[in-house]
């Protein structure tokens, strides 16, 4: 059991939750249990928070699981978060560098402060 994951949901509150294993490249869905907003409440859309859970990837931007809930993670200390990306799409830029254009008037605003 993973605890304490931060599930970030597209158009939402990050909610914790705690996970039955890491996911994988081939998961098209979370499966998770006791389900809470960051401040430990139960959020508005749960009934019983023991229960189980399956949030499809396609809602899901990205999870946060802490390395030292995370098994089998060499080299990454206790304060350091695997952050864990839903599944790429078709739409996706793969190389990244196409709609990337820097404002510089946006970057020496940045450098004065």
């Amino acid at each position: 059991m993973i605890r304490n994951t931060v599930v970030h949901l597209n158009g939402e509150q990050p909610l914790l939750a705690d996970l039955y294993d890491m996911p994988t490249n081939g998961d098209v869905s979370l499966v998770c249990t006791n389900v809470r907003m960051l401040d430990g409440k139960k959020p508005l859309f749960v009934d019983r928070s023991d229960s189980v859970f399956v949030f499809p990837y396609i809602h899901i931007r990205f999870l946060e699981i802490m390395a030292a809930a995370a098994p089998g993670l060499a080299g990454a200390s206790d304060d350091t978060a695997v952050v864990a990306a839903g599944p790429r799409t078709g739409d996706d830029d793969l190389d990244g560098d196409a709609d990337l254009e820097l404002d510089e008037d946006f970057l020496r605003r940045i450098r004065e402060v």
